[in-house]
């Protein structure tokens, strides 16, 4: 009779007992590491499936992050957390959670929270910045976008990092030019005008740099001239077939110490901007500023605006001609013509059709 109670036991009522405390942890696991789903609340007003940015600072433990994601609603248990964080290393002993800024939302499972945190899949904003933009046009637009106030970002791009960027030249009052158009990626946790500035200025060491270097023997501009002239010609060319060619007129009046007579350079210097239906007065062309290129001969000081790569490269490469004026006939083209006389013709052409739209 006791050996048939034994072999009962071990034959059915054990493995009962394991099957039910086996399903139970099933169960259990089910719902540790399903998604919240809303069900907790995030700051005690956040709804199912907003996101969520939590901070994990460098050297934060495994079980301490778990404990912050439960304490966000991100997760349901810091227990099933540390379990799933050993599987993980189990899986990849040298692999770590990664310290940084998540977004994370409670319609995430637990092994999706997890994996994102494991690769470091931070969070990035996105910025672009156009061509032909000047430090004050990117300062307007980081504010606009909540990154840092324009008078940070301005007062950043003051700060010459030399060296770091030994190429960049010498006494320069500020980084207009060298912050290069494009658009960016940049974690969270770095948007500061500083990390901002940083970024765009190894992209100019990356594309633009390379450019000035190769062609550096065969030009008589310094680095700082060249990208100042740039950013003229990026002002100026609208439609891409005629940036060499303004690029050219400017050298020709460069060889002959003509004024280069640039509105943009005006525009600039007097922080204004002119239009068809408000062109830039006698008065404004006739103001003092080294960035006037109607009164001084040569270029200005610095550049401009932020040139691009096609304004970078048209510069260095200019087209041959004996053109020194262009006329703009607002629609993106120019007339260009050789002579005072031809030039002052072209003016009075535009000024015709002007008057009769």
């Amino acid at each position: 009779m006791k050996r048939f109670s034994k072999g009962f036991f071990y034959l059915l009522i054990l493995p009962i007992i394991w099957g039910f405390f086996g399903w139970q942890g099933w169960m259990w696991w089910s719902w540790a590491s399903a998604a919240p789903q809303g069900e907790q609340q995030v700051n005690g007003s956040v709804e199912s499936g907003n996101s969520v940015k939590i901070l994990i600072p460098p050297g934060t433990s495994s079980q301490q992050i778990g404990e912050d994601l439960k304490a966000a609603g991100l997760i349901r248990s810091d227990l099933a957390w540390r379990l799933w964080a050993r599987w993980l290393i189990f899986q990849d002993p040298q692999g770590d959670f990664k310290a940084g800024t998540y977004s994370l939302a409670p319609s995430q499972s637990l092994s999706e929270v997890a994996s994102k945190i494991w690769k470091g899949e931070v969070m990035t904003l996105s910025f672009t910045i156009p061509e032909g933009w000047s430090i004050q046009q990117m300062a307007e637009y980081f504010e606009q976008q909540g990154f840092f106030s324009a008078e940070e970002f301005i007062a950043a791009s003051r700060q010459i990092p030399v060296q770091d960027y030994a190429w960049l030249p010498q006494n320069l009052p500020l980084l207009e030019g060298f912050l290069f158009p494009d658009t960016y990626q940049v974690e969270a946790t770095e948007v500061t005008p500083q990390a901002v500035i940083r970024q765009m200025l190894n992209r100019f060491q990356e594309q633009a740099l390379p450019i000035y270097q190769q062609a550096q023997s065969q030009q008589n501009l310094s680095i700082n001239q060249w990208v100042t002239l740039a950013s003229i010609v990026e002002k100026e060319a609208v439609v891409p077939e005629e940036r060499h060619r303004i690029s050219g007129v400017f050298h020709n009046r460069l060889q002959k110490g003509i004024q280069l007579a640039a509105d943009p350079t005006v525009e600039y210097g007097l922080g204004i901007r002119q239009t068809v239906d408000q062109p830039l007065t006698f008065k404004q062309v006739e103001t003092p500023s080294p960035y006037n290129t109607y009164i001084n001969v040569g270029l200005p000081p610095t550049a401009i605006a932020s040139p691009g790569l096609a304004s970078l490269k048209a510069t260095l490469t200019p087209e041959k001609t004996d053109y020194l004026y262009f006329m703009a006939r607002y629609d993106g083209t120019h007339i260009f013509s050789r002579t005072e006389a031809e030039h002052q013709a072209a003016i009075a052409e535009v000024e015709r059709n002007l008057s009769t739209q």
